[in-house]
């Protein structure tokens, strides 16, 4: 069974910078060709989607993190990653991977696997 872990969270002043990561365990030979994304879920609101990666490396952003937020992968480590520069409150969330299908332009995802735990970001003074 697929696993995901995330991980990388933490508390951060505004226009700090965080690294978070996602392994993903248990996935199959041809894994790499997947879509990969994060996904943000502030208190009282619904999960959303902000950042996606194709298996060729083309990447997609939610506008409210275009130009702060990096999305890379390194498949040889089944390994996710989310660099989040100059941070703001409203990047206050848990974070989640998934992966799944995605077209090469737009930001979606149709994710395949389970949720993780999620990894907390807090962005505060």
């Amino acid at each position: 069974q697929v696993q995901l872990v995330e991980s990388g969270g933490g508390l951060v002043q505004p226009g700090g910078s965080l690294r978070l990561s996602c392994v993903v365990s248990g996935s199959g030979r041809f894994f790499s060709a997947y879509a990969m994304g994060w996904y943000r879920q502030a208190p009282g609101k619904q999960r959303a989607l902000v950042a996606t990666t194709t298996g060729g490396g083309s990447t997609n952003y939610a506008d409210s993190v275009k130009g702060r937020f990096t999305i890379s992968r390194d498949n040889a480590k089944n390994t996710l990653y989310l660099q989040m520069n100059n941070l703001k409150p409203e990047d206050t969330a848990v974070y989640y991977c998934n992966y799944g299908v995605a077209p090469q332009e737009g930001l979606s995802l149709r994710n395949i696997g389970s949720w993780g735990q999620g990894t907390q970001v807090t962005v505060s003074s």
